[in-house]
């Protein structure tokens, strides 16, 4: 069955069951979904909102990813979005644009795919919209509750603090590539290896409830989600704060050398340059990078154990700089950056050029 066999009606009726509900007070919900608009409550009355597209061609192939791995995608991205600015994620709304020719099945896949990465947060899809069109096109907003607490911002960052991160990092890009390649288990030596750096390209696991303790304890300065690649988003806190961001490569050492057996599986003629650039330029981890505010900061150089849990210090914020700067290792990049939709400048952009 196609979409173009079902009126409107009749595919919410298949799709509604499969996603997350809330239709109480009890769960922060005032009027639920079935009139023009859902009514939800929120704690401080300061929602936290972003959304986010992903487009079939450009974000996803259906060839490579499922509709359950593209609906958790879909929703894990934007719940990302909300907890990098402190805020609990508490509703989606979702729109979509689907194609006839596409199988109602793939849809449903898509909902519990949806239901699935909203499960452990006990957030919900409280609205959303459905037209036909060419091109499958899927639209999230989230919506945040900060719960009391300021926002987490990138101009936030100053100089002394150490920069962090949490999550992984590189396996996106790496898993994007193996794809790309046609990659099989039977021909590999490190299958298990792979196949996890496939699924985290096709279902990637922010350390939501880690990056959500931080804010809870107020070790955080600036926060993001790494989405774009390491650099190029610790550049937009560099230039947010007007700071001059260092980046320790040593500490990244472990993430690079996880993935020189890959880089040499795929045949590359120069494995450590590839690696490096996945942990250094790859997006779409959606892990979460920031800076210990200056009293954890020193608390930690005095090798006092204040590093938020499942945290590491990849780098420090060394000095103020009008214009912001990222270094690695005090030395000027060169030739590195990250994913831009317009320019398309991504040396490995995981999962978005085809």
């Amino acid at each position: 069955m196609f979409i173009r066999d079902l009126t409107e009606d009749a595919l919410l009726a298949r799709i509604l069951p499969l996603l997350p509900r809330r239709r109480d007070r009890a769960h922060g919900v005032e009027v639920p979904t079935g009139d023009d608009c859902t009514v939800l409550r929120i704690s401080d009355g300061k929602p936290a909102i972003s959304t986010d597209m992903l487009v079939d061609g450009v974000h996803f192939r259906r060839d490579w990813s499922t509709g359950r791995d593209v609906g958790w995608r879909a929703a894990m991205q934007n719940i990302a979005d909300a907890v990098a600015m402190g805020a609990r994620p508490v509703s989606l709304l979702v729109s979509m644009q689907l194609p006839g020719t596409l199988p109602v099945a793939w849809v449903e896949d898509l909902a519990r795919g949806m239901a699935d990465a909203c499960a452990p947060l006990g957030c919900g899809v409280d609205g959303g919209d459905l037209v036909s069109g060419e091109t499958l096109t899927i639209s999230v907003t989230v919506i945040g509750d900060l719960e009391g607490r300021a926002p987490l911002l990138r101009q936030s960052a100053l100089p002394g603090e150490a920069v962090i991160h949490v999550g992984n990092i590189g396996h996106a890009a790496a898993g994007y590539e193996l794809l790309r390649r046609g990659f099989s288990p039977q021909d590999s030596a490190f299958p298990n290896t792979e196949t996890m750096l496939i699924d985290d390209f096709r279902r990637p696991k922010p350390p939501v409830e880690q990056a959500l303790d931080a804010a809870r304890a107020g070790a955080l300065g600036a926060f993001m989600d790494v989405s774009d690649g390491l650099i190029r988003d610790l550049s937009r806190i560099a230039a947010a704060s007007q700071v001059w961001i260092d980046i320790d490569t040593g500490s990244l050492e472990a993430d690079m050398h996880a993935l020189l057996p890959v880089a040499r599986h795929l045949g590359r003629n120069d494995p450590v340059d590839w690696v490096y650039r996945c942990v250094l330029t790859g997006g779409e981890d959606h892990g979460f990078v920031g800076t210990l505010d200056r009293p954890h900061s020193r608390a930690w150089g005095a090798r006092t154990p204040t590093l938020p849990d499942g945290f590491r210090r990849i780098g420090t914020v060394r000095d103020a700089d009008p214009h912001g700067r990222i270094t690695l290792d005090g030395n000027a990049i060169s030739g590195l950056g990250g994913w831009d939709h317009f320019a398309k400048t991504a040396p490995l952009a995981a999962g978005t050029q085809q």
